[in-house]
């Protein structure tokens, strides 16, 4: 349903290095670069996107989709490492349904980024 999301950051090269190294785990990379925004995607298609312009957007949440468990726990790991504050462990959040399991930390700016994988798994 989504095409792209933009995000905008106070400061636009702390905010790339952030998503570089937590978006890594997620095979999610910077693919598109125009002056103060940067793209980020797969296979080359800009899909999330943060900007320096205007006001920073107010705390949005972003869930991005993980195949596995253990990916999320990377990415959460590399967002902690990258200078992002916990937002949420990852783990089973069954109260959204049975397999969903999110980890989720917040960016410089304050945006709940979410990485969650909704297949079944052992933990």
């Amino acid at each position: 349903m989504l095409d792209h999301v933009i995000i905008n950051v106070r400061d636009y090269d702390s905010a790339r290095a952030f998503y570089s190294h937590a978006l890594a785990p997620l095979g999610i990379e910077p693919v598109l670069e125009l002056g103060a925004m940067c793209g980020f995607g797969e296979r080359g298609r800009p899909e999330l996107w943060i900007a320096e312009r205007d006001e920073p957007s107010a705390p949005v949440h972003v869930a991005l989709r993980a195949s596995e468990r253990a990916i999320v726990d990377a990415f959460h790991a590399a967002a902690l490492d990258a200078g992002g504050r916990d937002n949420g462990e990852p783990g089973p959040r069954s109260h959204y349904h049975e397999h969903y399991y999110g980890g989720f930390v917040l960016d410089p700016d304050g945006n709940n980024i979410e990485a969650v994988c909704h297949a079944p798994g052992d933990r």
